[in-house]
């Protein structure tokens, strides 16, 4: 396993060892507490927990090389992996509105106030340094999985952040309603994040473009067939977890030999990949430029 593969198996179980903690003190403020709003928190503690252990599979499985059956390699269940969290995130917050709403019908009873802030403001902190080094290091080492858990956790914390303000407004007005309807915002937060991640799953899987790698590509291409007198159509590209796939098809002189026109197509290949920050896989096909519409005019007859 190389280095930014072991970096990033490395910050996810960190990720997940972290949520572990998280779970305990979050629970361990509402078992205080019994607010509905840090409730809320902790409930989303555990989708964290589930969703980062299939992050943890995911990321292992999409490391395993291409075989017989997956002969463009493991490297979608990426997408899965965010599709699959944010699931996860938009069930908890149905049932966090729920709960919510129940004891805004029933009444909220809370207690320990001041303890519930402390843990919460405590767990908010740890999760907001976590998420930004889960994100940092994800596009660092081009990892769709660790930006999409890293932005979950930063998402955690700006909900418990919220927590904390409900909770202090609730102490300190001492009107118990307050504590429900923080959590109800809280969800709200918590279904607009999920519905993102599942968004993006969908996007990935679809195969969906990337204007800005496109343009990059483009760029790219644009400037070295420009300098070499050659041209280019027909370019397509997808991303798959970690790995861009790039085709298109290359235009050059009538007559070249194939030993040169290889050494040019490796030549702009090499050129593509050492300018975009990700791992690339190039298919160029070779086409004579004088005589190209003549020869596909007569191959779809």
């Amino acid at each position: 396993m190389n280095k930014d593969k072991s970096a990033q198996m490395f910050a996810i179980r960190l990720s997940f060892a972290f949520g572990v903690v998280m779970l305990i003190i979050k629970w361990y403020a509402y078992y205080l507490t019994g607010s509905s709003a840090i409730l809320s928190d902790a409930v989303e503690s555990i989708i964290h927990i589930i969703g980062v252990g299939f992050a943890v599979f995911s990321m292992w499985y999409s490391f395993q090389p291409a075989d017989e059956e997956h002969t463009y390699g493991h490297q979608k269940i990426s997408y899965f992996s965010a599709g699959f969290e944010g699931a996860l995130i938009i069930l908890a917050a149905v049932y966090i509105i729920y709960i919510s709403i129940k004891r805004l019908i029933v009444g909220v009873e809370i207690s320990n106030l001041d303890q519930g802030v402390l843990f919460t403001f405590i767990a908010s902190v740890i999760n907001l340094i976590l998420g930004v080094y889960l994100v940092w290091k994800g596009k660092k080492t081009n990892s769709i999985i660790l930006v999409a858990n890293g932005k979950h956790v930063l998402t955690d914390s700006w909900t418990s952040f919220g927590v904390v303000g409900g909770l202090l407004l609730t102490w300190l007005s001492g009107w118990h309603p307050f504590d429900p309807i923080v959590a109800i915002a809280a969800a709200l937060n918590i279904l607009w994040s999920g519905g993102k991640l599942v968004r993006q799953s969908i996007g990935g899987l679809m195969d969906e473009g990337d204007k800005n790698l496109a343009g990059s590509i483009k760029k790219i291409l644009d400037k070295e067939t420009l300098s070499k007198g050659l041209e280019y159509h027909l370019l397509r590209f997808r991303k798959s977890g970690n790995i861009v796939w790039i085709e298109f098809h290359l235009l050059l002189p009538k007559g070249i030999l194939l030993e040169d026109a290889h050494k040019i197509a490796t030549e702009l290949e090499s050129t593509i990949k050492n300018n975009l920050n990700s791992q690339v896989n190039i298919i160029t096909h070779l086409e004579p430029l004088e005589i190209h519409d003549e020869l596909h005019t007569e191959l779809h007859k």
